[in-house]
């Protein structure tokens, strides 16, 4: 535990997609995620004047366009993940450093799976780019991917086992009571198993969120805040009734059903740390942070939070 609360600033765990770095469309090199930055960064920055803050992201488009330009026999997604962690974060700390943050530190993280997680023999975390089903059959006969169709175009799937263990938790917990911004578990963290004593990286992507909800958890954060390509939790998606959520209880929540890999994982890590810890989730864009923190933008999750939505108008859907 963090110690004395009252005498501490509260910790908020903010959650950065990759998709809010590189949205769909934009390349994922290091121009876009820069540009994506600088436009956050100084929210980001300003939250650390009233919170202690750690910050991770996802990499699912970088992780993918990775793997594609990378030589066959060196793909393996764990190595991968620690090399687009390491790129990310720095990118980060480089963005909160012009902005005026003070003391920045990225931190390689490994997360423990299970070596049985069903995950393995069913990959459906997706990631790099859309492709054409010609590009994905090639893929799939040279490497041996697997794609699903995205719309008329195809995307890879990987194996994504659930978060179990934070490795790096205690040094990350060190470093915030320090008064360090810390950017960690990159991508969902490095996933690695523990079987006889011995850790081994794993052929797989974390869930972002899904780590990212642990983390908040066993770091007793008072926030968790998942900041992504779009401005709200949307129920009725792609109909005339199409509504933007502004507040829910868990048990909402789990009455609607969201698309997998993308809108899904981010409710279900906002309606975990709410159960767990009886405090408050936001979801919402990238470029809405303050905003969200004080309830004007995105989705708030809360254990006693009444049912808010609106209507989404056509022109916006």
């Amino acid at each position: 535990m963090l110690g004395d609360r009252t005498a501490v600033k509260p910790l908020a765990v903010v959650a950065i997609g990759g998709n809010a770095l590189a949205r769909p469309g934009e390349p994922a090199d290091v121009a876009t995620q820069r540009r994506n930055l600088k436009r956050a960064a100084p929210s980001l920055v300003a939250l650390t004047r009233t919170h202690r803050l750690v910050i991770t992201h996802g990499n699912g488009p970088q992780v993918g366009r990775l793997a594609a330009r990378t030589p066959p026999m060196e793909t393996s997604l764990d190595v991968l993940d620690a090399q687009s962690a390491g790129e990310i974060g720095y990118l980060i700390c480089e963005a909160l450093d012009g902005a005026g943050a003070e003391r920045t530190a990225t931190l390689l993280t490994r997360v423990e799976v299970d070596l049985d997680d069903a995950a393995f023999t069913s990959p459906t975390k997706p990631i790099g780019p859309l492709l054409s089903s010609a590009c994905a059959a090639a893929l799939a006969a040279s490497r041996g991917w697997e794609f699903v169709a995205h719309g008329v175009q195809m995307r890879r799937v990987v194996a994504s086992p659930e978060p179990r263990r934070i490795i790096e938790v205690d040094a990350i917990r060190s470093l915030v009571e320090q008064g360090v911004t810390v950017v960690c578990a990159g991508g969902g963290g490095v996933p690695v198993s523990s079987g006889a004593g011995v850790r081994r990286g794993l052929d797989a992507v974390i869930d972002k969120d899904l780590s990212s909800a642990l983390l908040a958890i066993e770091l007793a954060a008072d926030t968790f805040v998942i900041l992504t390509d779009v401005d709200a939790v949307r129920v009725g998606f792609g109909t005339p009734d199409e509504q933007r959520v502004l507040a829910a209880t868990p048990a909402d929540l789990r009455r609607h059903v969201f698309e997998p890999g993308s809108m899904a994982p981010k409710v279900l890590a906002a309606c975990r740390f709410v159960d767990a810890t009886g405090r408050v989730a936001h979801i919402a864009e990238l470029v809405e942070l303050e905003a969200a923190m004080t309830n004007a933008a995105g989705t708030r999750v809360a254990s006693d939070a009444p049912w808010r939505t609106e209507h989404v108008p056509e022109n916006e859907q």
